[in-house]
């Protein structure tokens, strides 16, 4: 991309994305997928797969993630250090970031990242304090960690003759560190220096050990197959079996708590059974365990499901779901957004468009800064959701296509009945012969006049309309296509002369109008269409009735779709910008995912590796290139892009969660009747912007100070702009009342209002 912005960006993103971050960026994280927990004597931490929460004795949840300086990558163990009041994050890749509680400060460090060792083998499995000291087991073996200093000291590689080994869990004993390890338990003599020297550790039973842990005068360990040992000076001996292999195992409070996936059993310091609870105790059944600890008088149990669930120690009362609000998911695949609600959906299909294994998964709506999950038993059994559009003229009407089962329909926020081959014009697949059914369903989009037209994918008949009336129409794609039965569609868009542009998996891009009844295409080859690639994976259409064409290879511009009307043959064109002298095609190569444009006409584009651009109305100027590097996208997989046309608001949906970068950017208005300005007052505390919200397009905005001398001049490109509350960016304006005159571009409505700004 445009090198030339970079270095500006690149202290742009950082200055303001991370040190105003809460300013410009909202996460929206699930934190139902539970990976460990920490206590201290009055609060509970859990790291669910990609961020944090805590809960204290005083019920306050507080949450950290990628917007606050979290990783985006999946989180393996946590560790809260009541000493130091430092929270230790460590993740699969072996990144380990210190959360320091004094400050609010957070470092990542990434020296177990650094190590010439092949990544498979660097995942943080778990984390001991001792002597102010963390020992950090390690897929390759363990590494200090010293929490006054926070930095890293010895290694031990202690597997025969200094070998890489998977360290599962670490406990001090009788002054020894001991290991469960994959290649046995292993110990070493803590007061000895030089614990580096593989020689100084010994083998004391062999075999592979999941878990270890001290409980008072005891030493218990559990090996893979979940054969619970007790140490006797010299060797482990077995005493208990588990039914299933233990997940997770901790002593806490003179307690030592075993997790398998459907048992927590909690003992006490004499190897006591005093609880055993199962998942069947709680109120969502089957969930699967991952982890357990207590704090206090509550125990407290990590799912892989459905978040944290709390009950007391002695088992009176109910189970409680301690969870943060969210999304059942963070690998959202798509999205709808309104000015009041978003909604979002989880089914999926690979790069081929194949959706098996037909993910059972149900659909989440946002409302009000709270989740509603619809779960998969109330969505008809539709598989594979991969689509939800609200109905723009009743929003109380939402459409989720099923790429395996039809289409599911939801009223007043409950599924209520699903189109499929039987009662509907949807058509299963035949390829497989008359008796499978396999009812292909994804793009969508509505008409000006509330048709909903869908693409049915590898049918003859590829489009369909259900009209107002509750009708249905087909049209076939056969005459078009190459071959229609081999054919996917990924999203539809209309335009204002009511034409479909569709886009295909093999077949580029196909247009579609009623009038008339005509078909027309764009491909690859320089006279049939200038595509990159027949793969295209999204299409949007700009205010200048530019068609923008995201593909599996790059980006093209189709410049009039007006030209459906008259062209036989309809060509699409690159971006080609200046780079160092040097003229480059905008987005080469790259596979678009995604591409959105705002209410200023900017496009949102997304991408399956590189993040998200963001780049100017004629793609000329790339004016943000957000990264996991620079900002708190927690992937550079890019599923999803939607705006909220009111507010400006850009949700970004990643496999690994959704954040939202928060604009200006919001669609223009009809008239100057809802037109407000907000701040206002703007007081001596606040150091944004001044927005003027709800203008048409190209309307003329003056603002000067009470006797009448301009300030500020500018033209809307869509419903909002920004006052920096300086004099043309010279200094800052004094206290006073502020005229903010809007006109439209043709003199034909005016507007006047008033800020007050306080210094």
């Amino acid at each position: 991309m445009v090198r030339r912005y970079w270095c500006i960006l690149f202290f742009f993103l950082f200055h303001f994305g991370f040190a105003q971050g809460q300013l410009s960026w909202q996460g929206y994280f699930s934190f139902n997928e539970i990976k460990d927990i920490s206590e201290s004597p009055t609060t509970v931490f859990a790291a669910s797969e990609n961020a944090l929460f805590s809960k204290n004795s005083a019920n306050i949840l507080k949450t950290t993630t990628t917007v606050d300086g979290l990783s985006g990558q999946t989180i393996s163990a946590v560790y809260y250090s009541q000493t130091f009041k430092k929270t230790i994050v460590g993740y699969e890749n072996g990144l380990m970031i210190v959360i320091n509680e004094a400050d609010g400060s957070i470092i990542k460090k990434v020296d177990i990242i650094n190590k010439q060792l092949p990544a498979s083998l660097k995942k943080i499995n778990h984390l001991l304090e001792h002597n102010s000291l963390l020992y950090v087991s390690c897929d390759f073996g363990i590494v200090q960690f010293n929490l006054s200093t926070s930095q890293f000291g010895d290694t031990y590689f202690i597997g025969d003759n200094g070998a890489e080994i998977s360290v599962r869990q670490t406990a001090f004993f009788n002054g020894f560190l001991f290991a469960a390890t994959s290649a046995g338990i292993r110990r070493a003599d803590s007061t000895k220096p030089n614990l580096i020297d593989f020689s100084q550790w010994t083998v004391v039973n062999s075999g592979d050990w999941t878990s270890i842990s001290a409980l008072d005068t005891e030493l218990i360990a559990i090996n893979a197959g979940g054969n619970i040992h007790r140490y006797n000076s010299n060797t482990f001996a077995g005493f208990l079996q588990l039914p299933q292999s233990a997940q997770d195992m901790r002593t806490v409070n003179h307690n030592l708590l075993i997790t398998t996936a459907n048992t927590v059993y909690i003992y006490n310091n004499q190897m006591v059974l005093n609880r055993q609870i199962v998942n069947t105790q709680l109120p969502d059944a089957n969930l699967t365990f991952s982890c357990a600890s207590a704090t206090g008088d509550l125990v407290y149990i990590g799912t892989k499901e459905k978040g944290l669930f709390s009950s007391t120690l002695s088992g009176i009362g109910s189970f409680e779901n301690s969870t943060p609000d969210g999304p059942f998911r963070n690998n959202i695949f798509s999205i709808d957004v309104t000015p009041n609600s978003l909604w979002a959906v989880y089914g999926d299909y690979d790069i081929y468009y194949n959706p098996y294994g037909l993910d059972s998964y149900g659909i989440s709506k946002l409302n009000n800064s709270k989740w509603l999950n619809i779960p998969y038993s109330e969505v008809y059994d539709a598989k594979s959701i991969t689509r939800i559009i609200v109905n723009p003229g009743n929003e109380k009407q939402v459409y989720a296509s099923s790429f395996f089962s039809g289409l599911l329909r939801i009223e007043d926020d409950v599924p209520n009945f699903l189109f499929n081959e039987k009662n509907s014009g949807l058509e299963t697949l035949t390829f497989e012969g008359p008796s499978y059914i396999d009812v292909r369903i994804n793009g969508t989009a509505f008409d000006k006049s509330g048709n909903l037209w869908v693409t049915n994918s590898r049918i003859k008949n590829g489009l369909k309309v259900l009209k107002t009336n509750g009708s249905w129409q087909s049209f076939s794609t056969n005459t078009i296509l190459n071959n229609a039965e081999s054919t996917s569609y990924a999203n539809i868009v209309i335009d204002k002369n009511n034409t479909k542009w569709i886009s295909t998996y093999n077949d580029g891009v196909i247009a579609f109008n009623e009038n008339g009844n005509v078909f027309k295409k764009i491909t690859t080859g320089a006279d049939t269409g200038n595509l990159p690639t027949a793969d295209v994976r999204s299409v949007a259409i700009d205010t200048k009735n530019q068609l923008w064409i995201g593909t599996t290879k790059g980006l093209r511009v189709l410049s009039n779709i007006g030209n459906f009307q008259t062209d036989s043959q309809l060509k699409a064109n690159p971006i080609i910008i200046m780079d160092d002298n040097l003229a480059q095609e905008l987005m080469y190569e790259q596979f678009i995912t995604s591409i959105v444009v705002d209410g200023a006409n900017n496009k949102w584009i997304g991408t399956a590796d590189s993040g998200i651009f963001m780049v100017s109305p004629n793609g000329q100027e790339t004016k943000y290139h957000f990264t996991i590097n620079n900002s708190p996208l927690p992937s550079n997989t890019i599923n999803d892009i939607k705006i909220n046309s009111a507010t400006g608001e850009v949700f970004i949906v990643t496999n690994k969660g959704m954040i939202s970068f928060k604009g200006i950017a919001t669609g223009a208005n009809e008239d100057l009747n809802n037109v407000y300005v907000y701040p206002n007052p703007v007081r001596p505390n606040y150091s944004g912007t001044v927005k003027v919200a709800g203008l048409i397009d190209k309307a003329n905005i003056k603002i000067t100070d009470i006797e009448g001398n301009l300030v500020h001049e500018t033209t809307s490109e869509g419903g909002t702009i920004e006052w920096d509350t300086t004099a043309f960016g010279k200094y800052k304006v004094a206290s006073g009342v502020y005229m903010i005159f809007i006109s439209a571009q043709d003199g034909g409505e005016t507007k006047v209002k008033k800020v007050m700004i306080i210094r």
